[in-house]
C-alpha cells in the first residue's frame, strides 16, 4: 500500500473508487418499520456519498479543523458516521468513535484522554455529551463543542486551536483512535494510521481461498458496531478498495437477520459466537433458504455447532483471529478447516506467529502457550497500531522482544494450524464485547457495602462469557439478594449495560498472595462452574440497554 501512486489516506482510496465507479452502491440501509430515520431503507451510491463527503470536508476546513485534530463521533450505525469519518480523514483529522452504550464516566474519560476538539452526535445524545464537555472543562480541560451530525446543514463551531500538523495527511497520519480494554481499569487508546486502515482492508480484499472477493459484486452484512475495528477498519476499507457495498444494520437481531439479508442481497456476513446458537434456535423461514450469502467471516462459533450451521444455512463460516492492535487477521480459509475444533488459521507471509511460554520461549507443537505475532523480523510493527496513546510503557511491554503479545492462549499443531484455547489477559468476552475485569471491580468496590471484590468470567451458553463477581461484604453487612440488587444498580449507573455483573456471589474471603493480590484461579476448584455454586445470584435479566 506504500508504493508510488497508491492512496495515502482512506479518503483518497474512497475518492478514487467513487470517481471510477460512482454509480455502484456503497451504503445500503435495510428498511425497518417505526425507525425515525429511513424507515423504508435507502441505497447510496459512491457518487452520492462522495458529494456529501467533499461538501462536509470543505466546511470542516473553513471552520478551522485540520491535520492532527481529533473529533469524536457518536453516530451509531448510520451513514452519517461514514460521511463524517471520510470528510475528516480528507483533512487529516482523526476520529474517536464512542460506544453508544457508554455512560457518563466512561465518555468523560475517553473525551479527556483523547483531547477531542469536537463531538458529533445525534439529537438524542447531545445533552449527554454536553454534560461530558461541561465536566471536562470543570476539571481543567478544554471545552468540548457538541453538534448534531444528522442535521441537513451541519452547524460547525469555529475551531480556535490551530491544526497540530502542517504537512499534508499521509500514510502515517492518525485516522482513528479506538479504545480497547486492557488488564488495567481504564481502556487504552490505540492510535491507528491511514496505513493501518488501508493495509487491513487490502489484506481482506486479497486473502483468497474460501474468502475470495469479487470486485464490485459483494455486499457486506456486518452487525458489529462501527466503533469496532472489524467493521470500521477492515470491512469498510475493504469495501472501498473493491468497489463493493456495505449494509448498515443495527446490531445483531435474530428476528431481522434473514429478512435484512435477503432484502439487501447481502453476499458476505460477519458474525460473533452468539450468532450461530441464536439463529439455529429460530424456526425455519423462507428467507433463510433464499439468501445469496457466499460465506461468513467471524470468530467464536462453537465447534459442535459449526457444521450444523453450515449444513442448515448452506455456506461456510470462516473462523479468523485478530485484534485492534494487529489490524490484519489470521484466516482459516482453506480446506480442511477442521470445523469440529477451534482452529483459526495459520501464520502468513504478512503475519508471523509463535506460541511461547511465560519467559517468551517457543513451546513445542501441541503444547499451550501465548500467541505472539509480528509482521517480520525486519519490520515487526508494519501495519500494526502506532502506539497506545500516552502510554509508552504499555506499548513497550506489548512489544517486548520484538513480538506483539496478544494475551491469548493457543496451541499449534505440526501443520502450523493454530487453535484457540483461552484468554490469558483478565478479559471477559461477552457477546463480542471485551470487558476489563478491573474496570468492573473498580465500579463495584465503590459501593459502601463492598469490602473486597474479584470479577471473573463465567461460561454462558448464549453470550460466550458472562461477568461473575465474587464479593466480600463489609463487616456487619448481611449478604442478601436485596444487597446484590443494590450493588448491581450502583455499578449499572456507572458502566455500559453489558459490563455489570450478570452473577454475584457473596463469599467470606478471597484467596490472596502475601502482597494481598487476589488469586482468582484459586477462588473455585478447577473445573467448577461458578454459576452452580450455592448462593450464586443470577442478575442477567437486569442487564438491559
Amino acid at each position: 500500500m506504500s508504493t508510488a501512486g497508491s492512496p495515502k489516506t482512506v479518503y483518497a482510496a474512497f475518492a478514487a473508487t467513487a470517481t471510477a465507479h460512482g454509480d455502484k452502491p456503497f451504503l445500503i440501509v435495510p428498511s425497518r418499520e417505526g425507525r425515525d430515520w429511513s424507515p423504508d431503507g435507502a441505497t447510496y451510491t459512491y457518487a452520492d456519498i462522495h458529494a456529501r463527503v467533499d461538501a462536509l470536508s470543505d466546511r470542516y476546513e473553513r471552520a478551522g479543523y485540520g491535520h492532527g485534530h481529533r473529533v469524536a463521533l457518536l453516530l451509531e450505525q448510520r451513514p452519517e458516521f461514514i460521511v463524517h469519518y471520510l470528510a475528516l480523514n480528507r483533512r487529516g483529522i482523526g476520529i474517536v468513535p464512542i460506544n453508544p452504550d457508554y455512560r457518563h464516566d466512561e465518555m468523560l474519560y475517553q473525551m479527556s484522554h483523547a483531547e477531542a476538539v469536537l463531538a458529533v452526535t445525534l439529537p438524542g445524545r447531545m445533552a449527554d455529551l454536553a454534560r461530558v464537555g461541561s465536566d471536562r472543562e470543570a476539571a481543567g480541560g478544554t471545552a468540548l463543542p457538541v453538534i448534531d451530525g444528522a442535521a441537513a446543514e451541519v452547524d460547525l463551531p469555529r475551531q480556535r486551536t490551530a491544526p497540530p500538523a502542517a504537512a499534508m495527511p499521509g500514510l502515517a497520519t492518525e485516522a482513528g483512535l479506538l479504545y480497547t480494554s486492557g488488564t488495567t481499569g481504564r481502556p487504552k487508546g490505540c492510535r491507528l494510521s491511514n496505513f493501518y486502515y488501508l493495509n487491513a482492508g487490502g489484506e481482506y480484499a486479497a486473502v483468497g481461498g474460501l474468502a475470495t472477493l469479487r470486485f464490485g459484486a459483494e455486499r457486506f452484512y456486518n452487525p458489529l458496531p462501527l466503533f469496532h475495528m472489524n467493521h470500521q477498519a477492515v470491512t469498510l476499507t475493504c469495501a472501498i478498495l473493491t468497489a463493493n457495498a456495505l449494509v448498515l444494520t443495527e446490531r445483531f437481531s435474530p428476528q431481522r437477520w434473514w429478512s435484512e439479508i435477503t432484502e439487501t442481497d447481502a453476499t458476505i456476513i460477519h458474525y460473533l459466537g452468539i450468532v450461530a446458537p441464536t439463529l439455529l434456535n429460530q424456526p425455519v423461514t423462507a428467507d433463510e433458504k433464499s439468501h445469496r450469502v457466499r460465506f461468513g467471516i467471524g470468530a467464536g462459533i462453537e465447534p459442535e455447532l459449526h457444521q450444523v450451521f453450515e449444513d442448515r444455512f448452506g455456506f461456510p463460516m470462516i473462523e479468523v483471529w485478530g485484534m485492534t492492535e494487529t489490524g490484519r487477521v489470521l484466516w482459516n480459509n482453506h480446506a480442511p478447516r477442521m470445523v469440529d475444533t477451534r482452529a483459526f488459521g495459520r501464520a502468513s507471509t504478512t503475519l508471523e506467529a509463535r506460541v511461547v511460554d511465560d519467559r517468551d520461549r517457543e513451546v513445542a507443537d501441541g503444547n499451550e502457550g501465548e500467541l505472539v505475532v509480528r509482521h517480520s523480523a525486519e519490520q515487526p510493527r508494519h501495519g500494526f497500531f502506532s502506539e497506545y496513546l500516552k502510554n509508552a510503557d504499555a506499548t513497550a511491554d506489548a512489544w517486548r522482544g520484538g513480538w506483539f503479545h496478544t494475551g491469548d492462549v493457543v496451541r499449534r499443531d505440526a501443520t502450523g494450524m493454530l487453535y484457540f484455547v483461552d484468554r490469558k489477559k483478565n478479559i471477559i468476552r461477552r457477546s463480542g464485547e471485551n470487558i476489563a475485569a478491573a474496570e468492573v471491580e473498580a465500579a463495584l468496590q465503590a459501593h459502601a457495602a463492598v469490602a473486597q471484590v474479584a470479577v471473573i468470567a463465567a461460561p454462558d451458553e448464549v453470550r460466550e462469557e458472562e461477568v461473575f463477581a465474587c464479593i466480600v461484604p463489609m463487616p456487619g453487612v448481611s449478604p442478601t439478594p436485596a444487597l446484590a440488587d443494590e450493588i448491581f444498580a450502583s455499578a449499572n449507573a456507572k458502566l455500559a449495560y453489558y459490563k455489570p455483573p450478570g452473577w454475584i456471589l457473596f463469599v467470606d474471603k478471597l484467596p490472596t498472595t502475601g502482597t494481598q493480590k487476589v488469586q482468582k484461579a484459586q477462588i473455585f476448584p478447577q473445573g467448577v462452574d461458578p454459576r452452580g455454586v450455592a448462593g450464586a445470584i443470577d442478575l442477567r435479566a437486569r442487564k438491559k440497554r
